[in-house]
């Protein structure tokens, strides 16, 4: 019987040999690549099949086991019976086979030989049993073809098993990042839940608290009402008592006046009765014929002269009827005005009827069209701060103003949402400090700490020599502050926030300066603006008492802006808080004008010098570009442009002049001189104003005309 060592064993398709030691790794796997590699002993060989003295297989170990056990077998054969009968004939007690000794100590071998610690120790502990069983199949030719049909399916099964291992390890990490996604999101609820009841439980604690406070102010209201009551019950009960007793004494002296007059009565009673009878009633005759006779004088009076008017009330009626009459013709002059004027008023009338018909269909056009006017109240419940912060957040503020308010509101909730930002690339767009592909962390540092940031952004930038770009030093400030791992978390944590917040005076101009849109200079001449006003009224402070009066500040103001119009330097003092029924002797404290809280809010003086900053600015551009006569698609020439500074600026000098052209054509000052090639240099209008609208633009002088008068 051939050896192992001289076969080729090929279990499978996708197996292959290493060397020459029969080892065999399973290619559709990876983790047969890992298997390490080693070699079977070359020299040893399976040993022959060790047969019984009859020729036959031996039975061990059922052949020590006694005969019960083969007699229980179906004779197929009479071979079977022979070796049934040569078993019986061997002795008891009889050692292994050695064919079966060399197997075993052959899988002894390579089964210490394999390196079990590694991932693959399972897959490659088969390999060994592979072979023997290769062995049985080979050496026993009988049995060959049903041992291979077991091997086989045996093999199938296996590789079944591990395509369906391969294809549920991607499940079971996606399974692993599921569950820990759930746990992380089990522990936010649990600890927002921890939040929500402790906060209840303090707003519980807060509620009884509250209800104990109004049960004993209810218990001393009532007993103060109670004592209170009972006084008054007090008071009146005396009162009645008194009022009592005097209803008693006027009824007894009432009753003593009634007896008191019949006593009179019965007094006076027998002289009446006294009298004649016939006596009286001829009075009472001549009584009534009086009476008959004066009727009827009184009727004849009535009948003549119930017509007759007296001299003086005719007099007075006279009178009054010629100052009615000239009333009447002054009335009547009236009138006629009055009519002529209502025909003109009718046809005005006409005219604006017309007018409202058109304005009234115009804006039932415009109510159609157009949205109503939001009731800003309502934001007040969705602020941070509730009703009170939002009010003072739309104070002197207008409906584009408060849509910036509560755009930075809600941006603000956003911002403190995301955990990352999205990188934007490396593109030649994209700002340098920006430059970043990946997500960014949020670091979400508090409106105060990105002010803070800022403010010490531009301390470093105005105590350095400025020759590096803004950009540049930006990201530089950044990696010297935070370190060069979280300098662009910084820069896109700090972008995102002075891109939201421009309401925010620092927030906005470092915005405008880092994108390019003001220049510097526009910062630093602002900041020398406020510097230089807080000095000339710190001089005007002789006793240093941190007050001046309105007087003094309209002085101050006049001679540090000479330029500024008269209903501009009363809106600065408005902004300190003069009215018109304002004293000019009054004090108000100077330096709280120009403090700066934690958030960079400006105060209103600080604020309104800016806009006002921003509007002259406007309308210097304006100015020239009337001057040009050009439309803003039209090409200016920089000779035209200097004619047209020195038109309407006539006390710009030199360096303010080159300057500004430089900035409009985008040429070094140095290569500007009016002999020069350059005075025919050409761009679009439209490019320079918005050049010009980015640097410090203001008027250094007043026109000819303003001079002269």
């Amino acid at each position: 019987m051939a050896s192992p060592e001289s076969r080729d064993y090929n279990f499978s398709k996708s197996r292959k040999y290493l060397g020459s030691s029969g080892v065999t790794i399973d290619d559709s796997f990876p983790e047969s690549k890992n298997i390490q590699k080693f070699k079977l002993s070359q020299k040893w060989k399976t040993p022959p099949v060790q047969f019984s003295k009859s020729g036959h297989l031996s039975p061990w170990p059922t052949y020590t086991s006694g005969q019960t056990i083969l007699q229980n077998r179906k004779p197929c054969s009479d071979d079977s019976q022979k070796r049934t009968s040569s078993w019986q004939q061997q002795p008891t007690g009889i050692a292994k086979p050695r064919y079966l000794e060399q197997l075993e100590n052959y899988l002894r071998k390579e089964l210490l030989l394999l390196d079990l610690g590694t991932d693959s120790a399972q897959e490659l502990r088969l390999q060994p049993y592979r072979e023997i069983f290769e062995f049985f199949i080979e050496d026993f030719k009988t049995y060959k073809p049903l041992l291979s049909s077991i091997k086989n399916a045996y093999e199938v099964m296996l590789a079944h098993q591990r395509e369906k291992i391969r294809a549920l390890e991607p499940l079971k990490a996606k399974l692993v990042t599921m569950s820990e996604d759930c746990n992380e999101r089990i522990l936010a609820m649990r600890a927002e839940e921890k939040y929500e009841i402790s906060m209840l439980k303090k707003e519980k604690m807060n509620l009884l608290k509250l209800i104990d406070k109004k049960n004993e102010e209810k218990i001393s209201l009532q007993s103060e009402q109670v004592s209170k009551l009972r006084k008054n019950l007090a008071e009146e009960y005396l009162r009645y008592l008194t009022e009592r007793d005097a209803r008693k004494i006027l009824i007894a002296d009432l009753n003593e006046l009634r007896y008191q007059r019949e006593d009179m009565s019965l007094a006076q009673s027998p002289g009446v009765w006294g009298e004649d009878p016939v006596k009286l009633t001829l009075a009472l005759k001549m009584t009534r014929q009086d009476l008959t006779r004066t009727q009827m004088e009184l009727n004849t009076m009535k009948a003549n002269f119930g017509d007759v008017v007296p001299r003086r009330d005719f007099e007075m009626q006279e009178k009054t009827n010629k100052d009615l009459q000239e009333q009447l013709d002054s009335l009547r002059a009236d009138y006629e005005e009055v009519r002529k004027e209502h025909e003109i008023l009718l046809q005005l009338h006409m005219t604006t009827l017309k007018e409202r018909d058109q304005f009234f269909s115009e804006l039932q056009d415009i109510q159609r069209t157009s949205t109503p006017r939001p009731d800003w109240t309502k934001c007040g419940d969705m602020v941070a701060g509730g009703p009170d912060r939002w009010q003072v957040l739309a104070e002197g503020k207008n409906s584009d103003q408060l849509v910036d308010v509560l755009l930075e509101e809600i941006g603000e909730g956003l911002l403190r949402e995301k955990d990352f930002f999205p990188g934007l690339g490396y593109g030649e767009e994209i700002p340098p400090f920006l430059r970043f592909d990946g997500p960014v962390q949020n670091k979400k540092p508090s409106k105060r700490d990105v002010v803070k940031l800022l403010r010490d952004a531009w301390k470093e930038r105005l105590a350095e020599e400025q020759k590096e770009k803004f950009t540049d030093f930006f990201f530089n400030f950044l990696e010297r502050r935070f370190g060069p791992s979280n300098a662009i978390a910084w820069a896109y944590t700090i972008f995102e926030n002075i891109k939201l917040f421009c309401s925010n005076d620092v927030m906005s101009q470092f915005y405008a300066v880092l994108m390019g849109k003001m220049t510097e200079s526009v910062y630093i001449n602002q900041k020398e603006t406020v510097a230089q006003l807080l000095k000339e009224m710190t001089n005007a402070d002789s006793q240093n008492e941190g007050l001046l009066t309105m007087e003094q500040l309209s002085t101050i103001l006049k001679s540090t802006f000479p330029l500024k119009k008269e209903e501009r330097i009363q809106e600065l003092m408005e902004a300190v808080g003069w009215h018109p029924n304002t004293s000019s002797t009054d004090f108000f404290e100077y330096r709280s004008l120009f403090t700066e809280n934690e958030e960079g809010r400006n105060e209103p003086f600080v604020q309104k010098l800016w806009e006002q900053y921003l509007v002259e600015k406007d309308e210097y551009l304006q100015e020239l570009k009337q001057e040009l006569g050009l439309e803003l698609y039209e090409d200016v020439t920089l000779s035209k442009m200097r004619k047209a500074l020195m038109t309407i600026d006539p006390t710009l000098d030199k360096q303010n002049m080159n300057t500004h052209l430089s900035q409009a054509f985008q040429i070094p000052v140095s290569e500007l001189h009016e002999d020069s090639e350059n005075e025919n240099t050409v761009t679009r209008l439209q490019t320079a104003m918005e050049r010009l609208q980015m640097a410090d633009v203001k008027r250094v002088g007043p026109r000819e005309s303003e001079s002269g008068n």
